[in-house]
């Protein structure tokens, strides 16, 4: 941490400003109502993530020789394109190693920044490994994606953006995965203004920095799963721990869940794309994982590169959590009207079907019994239960 300067960041600043773009900062009230609440959208920059800056000033930092030799990363995916554009940009080579469960989109958005891909089979953790025997073998320079004083300068400019855009801010939430951003902005904010609190988010199921912060000493998990892959990490940097140690205020953990419901939020409300790991801040405030009361708060999205193809999923889980969607199971008897009964209510109370699936009751079951289970459209969590309510009062079994 001692290589860590304020000096290096302002640096870092004048070295992005023709690559980067100077991201936006919205107002987000609706997210979590009683709060005021803005959005950083690292989400729209060059890229679809913060990453580029980064790596950005790391490669503008080397010397002709390190150039000439050429550069290698290991990513899951937004390290790995900022790496490879930046190197793009410089005219040198540049090697990504991914995991080989990278989404295909990041993958293929990395190759078309002219860089050479090396799939690993593993995690993030194992792609690490691989990068590092191919430097040693080749004499590549490593561009690490987290822990390293000039990439963590890089990340670091997004708070001099948010001192100018939210001078009054009091807090900030941000992503964790290796903790480079956070450190980035947790050092940067700290030194401008001590009293702003920057809170830090990481997936429960990959929740690295959060168990080696309050176990203090640097902890690895035996294995990470989450929707939000650009922050499932094993195991926290070095400097970084040390700097969240220092200057975060609190980290939390948000499921794979309540980050759909934040993903969905944000692009129903704001029209705004997120990948897992973009959406854990906003999931933060959402479902009250930290205090914010009274506090002007951006979450930063740190990204957009979600994967298309699980976006159906993602929605899917999103409005089962939210209260937008939910499937009853409805014990009858085989009669003629039921259906018609059901649907009356539902219709009634203005829940939308949108499946149905009925069938005979199983061995040892009433032999007049049946089961239907139905789909529904809902508004939020009360009209749910004001539709079991009225099914229940016309002497109707709702089955759990």
């Amino acid at each position: 941490m001692s290589s860590m300067t304020l000096d290096n960041v302002y640096k870092a600043r004048y070295v992005l400003r023709d690559v980067i773009r100077p991201t936006d900062v919205i107002y987000a009230p609706k997210l979590k109502p009683g709060t005021e609440l803005y959005l950083k959208t690292e989400n729209l920059q060059v890229t679809g993530s913060f990453k580029v800056r980064g790596a950005y000033y790391k490669i503008s930092t080397l010397s002709d020789e390190e150039k000439k030799r050429g550069v290698i990363a290991c990513s899951a995916g937004n390290h790995a394109q900022g790496v490879a554009l930046a190197a793009q940009k410089n005219g040198i080579k540049a090697v990504i190693c991914l995991p080989d469960g990278a989404p295909i989109s990041k993958v293929e958005a990395t190759r078309s920044y002219g860089a050479e891909i090396c799939l690993v089979e593993g995690v993030y953790d194992d792609a690490y490994n691989r990068a590092l025997e191919l430097r040693d073998e080749k004499g590549y320079t490593f561009i690490h994606p987290f822990d390293d004083p000039d990439v963590i300068a890089g990340q670091g400019t997004i708070a001099l953006e948010l001192a100018e855009q939210v001078p009054d801010m009091d807090a900030v939430i941000v992503p964790i995965g290796g903790g480079g951003l956070i450190s980035g902005i947790a050092y940067t904010i700290k030194n401008l203004n001590p009293k702003v609190k920057v809170y830090g988010v990481q997936a429960a199921g990959a929740p690295s920095m959060f168990n080696s912060v309050h176990d203090k000493q640097i902890e690895e998990l035996d294995s990470v799963f989450t929707i939000a892959d650009g922050i499932a990490v094993k195991k926290p940097g070095d400097i970084t721990y040390d700097i969240c140690s220092k200057y975060v205020d609190k980290i939390v953990t948000v499921t794979d869940d309540e980050i759909s419901a934040a993903i969905l939020a944000l692009m129903e409300q704001h029209k705004l794309v997120t990948e897992g790991a973009g959406a854990v801040a906003v999931a933060a405030a959402m479902f009250g994982k930290v205090d914010l009361e009274g506090k002007k708060t951006v979450c930063l999205l740190s990204g957009g590169n979600i994967d298309v193809t699980i976006l159906s999923r993602v929605i899917t889980r999103g409005l089962i959590m939210s209260g937008r969607s939910c499937q009853l199971n409805i014990e009858l008897v085989d009669k003629p009207g039921q259906l018609l009964a059901v649907s009356k209510i539902i219709a009634e109370h203005g829940g939308n079907v949108t499946a149905v699936h009925h069938e005979h009751s199983n061995e040892g079951s009433d032999v007049n019994g049946c089961y239907l289970r139905v789909s529904l459209e809902t508004r939020n969590f009360e009209h749910i239960n004001a539709i079991k309510k009225a099914l229940t009062e016309a002497g109707l079994k709702i089955l759990e």
